[in-house]
């Protein structure tokens, strides 16, 4: 995603500095044209100034022509191939061809251009005639394969763009060549953009930007790649653009359009750019707007063009090019990079990239190279490197910028750098990342960024939006700016979050407004705030000020006299605002304290009381949380604005305010205040309380009966109050509001054992979640029948003593979440209604899920612990091998199976490995078993010690059909490997299945797999069902590969594959239990898997579209991994490339089994669970 430092070529070395040593290679049958047409040719092209290589000038005698061709190839930055009427006579110049054709694959961006010289580009294409000729006296000397090879090459040039003698300059040869001169001119004057060639973290976006630039589609697509400064967006446009622009007719990189549209007629320029790179450097005056869109019309309108704007900040930018999106040509593409997200939701944007930061091997990898030179740090500087790291989140820019300034410094500079980096940032970052902060709108989204920036990043959005409306700002459009910049995003718990790096460059923004800290207007660094409070030379500047003293005395000896500050040290501070205050006192009285404060967080507050001169008359929210607080308020002054109060965890509070004090309050908080005994009953006079929550409030006895006064209450939390007297039921109906209700903890079944069913019949139809964790609910004291919360969507019965699923669950027609974590007697789920999340975790005694929904693996579930959930209908079964069916044990080839020892097993299921006795597991249509050994049972007639395995489909006897595939794989532990480092320990070994024929694949791992000991090897075993005889055809080119899981904890020392094949007549083998024999059944290899095709053509089973998008998937999918082919039984093999439809390949009559080659494949790759996500790891995420 980012760039490093390389040795510069010099200018008089361009070619070489490129890789290149030839600007055209010409290929040409000898014997006919190298005398004449090919000369002139030739001569034609170096006085031009083209390079131009032909093997007879340049070979050295004796020199073997395979090499030595390729080598030039490719040192080539263009082929022109010249088709003459016997030029497919020559097997020198058909395997030629298939190298530069090889050499054009993606991401290169050689050019080929096809010449036909008396030649019709049909024939080519078709191979008649003369080359129909020639072919026909090939397929009697060479293989079948090479053959196939060479006619494919020729099917694919002859459609690309080329040149015709009977189609130019009237059949004249020497206008003809000057016609290939200028074209060849034409590409090479489109030359690549400058990215230098060491790039970190990049490969996996462009490859997936890549793939929608080729999709092959006529529409007009328009990409918007966008993120926070400091990405790489320019860099991914930059290789994007190198690896694409030659398929397009014209092309054309706009660099830094914000930079240049605010220069005197900016626009204009940019406009004659375009025309100019589109039209190969014609010249195109210019004078307005206007005129340049209707130039541009024409020229765009004509031609399928590639265009990259770089870095779009404003629709009249946009405008200026895009205005006539309409008139471009079939195919065209557009590319726009910005820091805006909503930038063209006008333009209707066919497609929007975000980019994501480094992730921790990327960037210190990064970071080396610019720090060490090296992909990883020297000795000794390991640690603070990655601090370094951490300090950068993951931004390229700064990764860049910090590794070099440190470069070749002492561990002494390192560690004061990065003393200076906790208070003051690298200045080139920030003045990077400002430019997002400078093209805000207005002052109203900057102030309200630098609010957001020093004191409340990872605040709730809708606590920040009532705070600073309270301040006067218009806080929701104004976040949604900030957002649409890159300045802020909100999470997935809907808090507002920020980059540390756009952080700091805010606070540094604030910094700068002056030297003295107290004429600021924000002070969140605990000395600067202290020195301002000690000193009492704060500001009426001062709009906001945190200070935590625990920050403070950890830097410093403790003092005692030091620690307590004076009130009067606020007296000058007329609009502060915000006041963020933790394990402070304050002695004096309040009378002049600030009396403009709207929000008041004050951790550890010291008094048993707020004292009642504290001016609040304006407070919106007030946080007191762990507080001395043993009443709240004992005044009768009004607090008319306040809407949040908050003192949880003050365990010396017993007595609550008055509520007719604070008559708009909408949320109160009173969570573990131990010593609360009752609430005051003026709390059924808050018309605007939405939310109240007393959780652990343990010593709770009462709640008011004017509660159900609480018309506008919609969550209440009474979860842990173990020690009410009474619940509260007639409330509970009457709360005609109320959507969310949590009582865990609350042992109903106990406390009110006769009315336990009554209870649960008595909520709120309202509701629509409900959560009853840890209430002692056994399967009778749930009512068949709770009709009355046909709303429910959300439903927790965790740690209750329930041991099958409670019947009124199934008429929850709703319900999209579930949860049974902790209930260690639940046996079955049998009936389960359609969800989209649940969570099974610490259900120890689950044995067996049966669904209602068709499709179950669309459910996201938790699980942790289940050892002994064997069954899960429609995902999988495990079942001892021993009583596996006796036709698939025969069809593996398996004996002596009660002499199996043992097997250490692991799954996406367990925290930790398990010992059990040898197991079978039927997993869509795919059965595996894992057992100890190395002595393979059952026939195969492919191996490898490699990773992939290639053969063709063989002809079979009518009355034999394929059934399916056998795979084993023996691998055993990879020295030095830590299983338990790293968290992805449950992902051991995948099987990728690919058709090449068809453009089909199948990715899969299996949710148990067995780990080897030490000195051990370990065999997977595995039989793939496949009754739709489409599949695999005679003819079909098959690659098989295992790959090792993400953290290489495993070598994969050999593996097999064999083709099943059975008589018509013989009755199927059953390999499914609970399985009819149909074709379209969806666990079978062929049948419905659409769930799992997330890209056309490739099914990875189990694995969610998240999972799909990030990067370590799409490079699994690609077919680079298949490149390194040792070949057997024949002299070369065509190009196979991801299929981009599923035709199939016509069937040959005359297939065999010849020509397989083994390849070596990548290992080592992340992958995240999409059926289930084991519940610790979702913890450490949240």
């Amino acid at each position: 995603m980012a760039l490093v430092r390389t040795s510069q070529g010099t200018s008089s070395d361009s070619k070489k500095f490129r890789g290149y040593r030839y600007d055209v290679f010409l290929s040409f049958r000898g014997e006919e044209t190298r005398k004449t047409f090919t000369d002139h040719l030739y001569t034609a092209l170096n006085n031009a100034g083209f390079l131009t290589f032909r093997d007879d000038d340049e070979l050295e005698r004796g020199e073997d022509i395979r090499p030595g061709l390729q080598k030039a190839i490719q040192l080539s930055r263009t082929s022109v191939v010249v088709f003459s009427e016997d030029y497919a006579s020559s097997r020198w110049c058909l395997d030629e061809l298939v190298m530069i054709l090889e050499r054009k694959r993606p991401p290169s961006d050689h050019v080929v251009l096809p010449v036909f010289y008396h030649v019709d580009p049909s024939h080519v294409r078709k191979q008649t005639e003369s080359i129909g000729k020639a072919f026909a006296r090939h397929q009697k000397s060479q293989s079948p394969e090479k053959v196939k090879g060479w006619r494919k090459a020729l099917a694919e040039v002859a459609d690309l763009a080329g040149v015709v003698l009977q189609n130019q300059a009237d059949g004249y040869e020497s206008k003809f060549i000057k016609k290939i001169v200028k074209v060849i001119g034409d590409k090479l004057s489109r030359t690549l953009l400058s990215v230098e060639p060491k790039l970190i973290g990049i490969q996996f976006q462009v490859e997936r930007i890549n793939l929608w630039l080729q999709d092959g589609s006529s529409d007009v697509g328009i990409l918007l790649v966008y993120g926070m400064s400091g990405l790489g967006k320019t860099t991914i446009a930059k290789h994007v653009y190198n690896s694409n622009f030659r398929s397009f007719e014209g092309s054309s990189f706009i660099e830094n359009i914000k930079e240049r549209a605010d220069r005197p007629n900016g626009l204009v320029q940019i406009q004659m750019q375009l025309l100019s790179d589109i039209l190969i450097g014609r010249k195109v005056e210019i004078h307005t707007v206007s005129e340049g869109i209707i130039k541009i019309e024409s020229a765009i309108s004509s031609r399928k063009v590639l265009l990259v704007l770089d870095d779009v900040d404003h629709m009249d930018q946009l405008d200026a090019v895009l205005k006539m999106k309409d008139w471009f040509y079939p195919g065209s593409k557009i590319l726009i990079t910005t820091r805006r997200e909503r930038l063209l939701r006008a333009h209707q944007v066919t497609k929007v990239y975000k980019v994501e930061t480094l992730n921790d091997n990327e960037s210190l990898e990064l970071f080396s190279w610019h720090a060490f030179g090296q992909d990883r740090p020297i000795e000794n500087y390991m640690e603070h490197s990655k601090m370094v790291v951490q300090h950068s989140g993951g931004l390229p820019l700064a990764l860049k910028v910090l590794g070099s300034s440190l470069s070749g410094e002492s561990i002494d500079v390192w560690e004061s750098a990065l003393e200076k980096l906790k208070v003051i940032p690298n200045g080139e970052i920030m003045n990077k990342l400002r430019i997002s902060y400078d093209s805000l709108q207005d002052d109203h989204d900057q102030k309200l960024f630098l609010h957001i920036a020093c004191f409340l990043i990872g605040r709730d959005k809708n606590y920040v939006v009532r705070i600073l409306d309270g301040c006067d700002f218009c806080t929701i459009v104004g976040i949604q700016n900030l957002i649409d910049r890159c300045l802020v995003t909100i999470d997935g718990y809907n808090n507002v979050q920020m980059h540390d790096m756009i952080r700091d460059m805010g606070r540094e923004i604030v910094r700068h407004e002056s030297e003295e800290s107290g004429k600021r207007s924000r002070l969140w660094h605990h000395k600067d705030s202290f020195e301002v409070l000690r000193e009492k030379n704060g500001t009426q500047t001062i709009q906001g000020l945190a200070l935590d003293m625990r920050m403070h005395l950890a830097n410093k000896p403790i003092n005692t006299n030091e620690t307590v500050l004076e009130t009067n040290a606020f007296e000058r501070m007329h609009n502060l605002q915000l006041l963020h205050l933790s394990h402070v006192r304050l002695d004096g009285c309040y009378a002049d304290f600030p009396t403009r404060l709207r929000w008041l967080c004050w951790l550890q507050f010291p008094l048993d009381s707020i004292p009642v001169d504290l001016p609040l008359e304006c407070l919106i929210v007030l946080e007191m949380q762990h507080s001395s607080l043993r009443q709240v308020w004992k005044g009768t002054q009004i607090l008319p604005s306040l809407k949040i109060l908050d003192v949880s965890h003050s365990h010396s509070l017993i007595e609550i305010m008055d509520f007719s004090l604070c008559p708009s309050l909408e949320e109160l908080i009173l969570v573990d205040c131990t010593s609360l005994i009752d609430v005051h009953e003026s709390i059924g006079n808050l018309e605007k309380l939405v939310y109240l929550n007393t959780k652990d409030c343990k010593n709770l006895r009462m709640l008011p009966k004017n509660m159900c006064m609480l018309k506008s209450l919609e969550k209440l939390i009474l979860s842990g109050c173990s020690n009410l007297e009474e619940f509260p039921v007639e409330m509970m109906k009457k709360m005609e509001s109320l959507k969310v209700l949590e009582i865990d903890g609350i042992p109903i079944s106990e406390l009110w054992p006769e009315r336990s069913s009554t209870i649960l019949s008595s909520f709120a139809c309202s509701l629509l979640e409900l959560s009853l964790k840890g209430c002692n609910l056994s399967d009778d004291a749930f009512c068949r029948d709770l009709s009355s919360l046909s709303s429910l969507r959300k439903l927790k019965l965790g740690e209750n003593p329930i041991c099958s699923l409670p019947g009124f669950i199934k008429g929850l027609r709703r319900l999209d979440k579930l949860s049974f974590n902790g209930c260690k007697r639940l046996e079955s789920l049998v009936g389960l209604p359609k969800v989209q999340r649940m969570s099974i975790a610490g259900c120890i005694s689950l044995r067996k899920i049966t669904s209602l929904d068709p499709k179950p693996w669309s459910t996201t579930c938790t699980v942790d612990e289940n050892w002994n959930l064997v069954e899960w209908k429609r995902l999988y079964k495990l079942e001892p091998i021993d009583r596996v069916d006796a036709e698939m044990i025969k069809l593996l080839g398996l004996c002596n199976l009660e002499s199996m020892p043992a097997i250490r097993m692991n799954s996406q299921l367990f925290s930790h490995p398990k010992v059990s006795h040898v197991q079978g597991l039927y997993e869509y249509g795919i059965f595996s078993t894992f057992f100890v050994g190395n002595e393979v049972p059952g026939r195969f007639s492919y191996k490898s010690t490699k990773s992939s395995i290639s053969f063709s489909v063989p002809l079979l006897p009518s009355s034999h059909r394929i059934r399916g595939l056998n795979i084993f794989a023996t691998y055993a532990n990879e020295e030095n490997s830590n299983y338990n480092d790293g968290g992805w320990e449950w992902v051991s070994n995948i099987i990728k299945l690919s058709n090449k024929s068809k453009g089909l694949k199948w990715i899969y791992y299996p949710v148990f797999y067995g780990i080897p000991g030490d000195g051990e090897d370990m065999i997977w075993l595995s039989h793939w069902k496949m009754e739709n005889e489409t599949i695999l055809q005679c003819g079909d080119q098959v690659v098989v590969s295992v790959m090792t899981g993400p953290n290489k904890l495993f070598r994969i020392k050999e593996f097999g594959v064999e083709l099943m094949q059975e008589h018509q007549n013989n009755m199927r083998i059953n390999t499914q239990h609970n399985t009819e024999s149909d074709p379209n059944d969806p666990f079978v290899i062929g049948g419905d898997l659409s769930l799992w095709e997330h890209i056309p053509g490739i099914y990875s089973i189990g694995f969610k579209v998240a999972i799909v998008e990030v990067r370590w998937f799409n490079r699994l999918i690609m077919d680079a991994d298949e490149g390194d082919t040792d070949k057997e039984g024949q002299e070369d093999e065509p190009d196979y490339t991801i299929a981009r439809t599923k035709a199939a390949a016509a069937a040959s009559n005359n297939c065999g089994l010849r020509g397989w080659k083994v390849l070596l494949t990548a290992a080592g790759l992340f992958f995240t669970l999409a059926l289930v996500v084991r519940s610790s790891i979702s913890q450490k995420k949240k």
